[in-house]
């Protein structure tokens, strides 16, 4: 599926921001379940570095104002050079990870720009677009953010959520496909099938997850940092 009927035009992320607004505003197919591979939020040594209030919207709109990548002619390249020449302004440590990073195999840091399966550059750049979402008025109530949202989602809310293909695509023939297409419809089907089995509402409450056992603080700081739909 591509954004028009041309074959050279591929989606961009503006393209796919504003397709998804369309999407999860219409009411005809009910609620949709939108996996995100990046990640949604920062470890919570960045809230502590830069003094940030520990919320996510508060988070959303400082780290917009400092890596507005959703600008036209802005690129997180030249972004993430202007914050080294000025002194990193809001950069973080490679070092830091993540609850759900520390949780999982091989996840990278959201600040380890430039190594094979980096994820630093997609989430600075994907994160202006989620704001984008998350402010629109049309979804205002229609979208529950996970698990900043909360960890269990009403029934009538479509739900977007950070995922990682490597949990499943191992377990799927991949085919013909470039390992990019491979990743997403990895993900596609494993979400749909966790939908249709019930499987889906065990990934919502952590009590009922079979290996990860989170303490009240963890939960607290999954709250703050997001978690990875599926790693349980």
């Amino acid at each position: 599926m591509r954004p028009t009927e041309s074959e050279r035009v591929h989606w961009s992320r503006s393209t796919l921001a504003h397709w998804l607004h369309s999407q999860l505003s219409s009411e005809k197919d009910g609620p949709i379940l939108v996996g995100i591979d990046h990640a949604l939020s920062f470890p919570i040594e960045y809230f502590a570095l830069h003094g940030l209030e520990q919320n996510w919207d508060t988070f959303l709109s400082d780290f917009c104002s400092h890596w507005p990548a959703d600008l036209p002619q802005v690129t997180v390249r030249t972004l993430l050079e202007e914050h080294k020449r000025v002194g990193a302004s809001r950069l973080g440590n490679a070092r830091w990870r993540r609850l759900a990073e520390q949780k999982s195999r091989g996840a990278k840091s959201v600040f380890h720009f430039g190594v094979p399966g980096a994820v630093a550059s997609s989430t600075h750049a994907g994160l202006p677009w989620i704001r984008f979402l998350r402010n629109a008025p049309a979804l205002s109530h229609r979208i529950h953010f996970w698990p900043f949202d909360g960890w269990t989602p009403s029934p009538s809310q479509s739900v977007i959520s950070e995922v990682y293909p490597a949990l499943w695509n191992k377990s799927i023939p991949r085919g013909a496909l470039s390992q990019d297409q491979h990743d997403a419809r990895t993900v596609a089907l494993s979400l749909k099938t966790a939908a249709a089995n019930g499987e889906l509402l065990r990934w919502f409450s952590p009590e009922n997850w079979e290996r990860i056992r989170l303490s009240a603080d963890e939960k607290s700081y999954a709250r703050i940092e997001g978690w990875i739909l599926g790693l349980t």
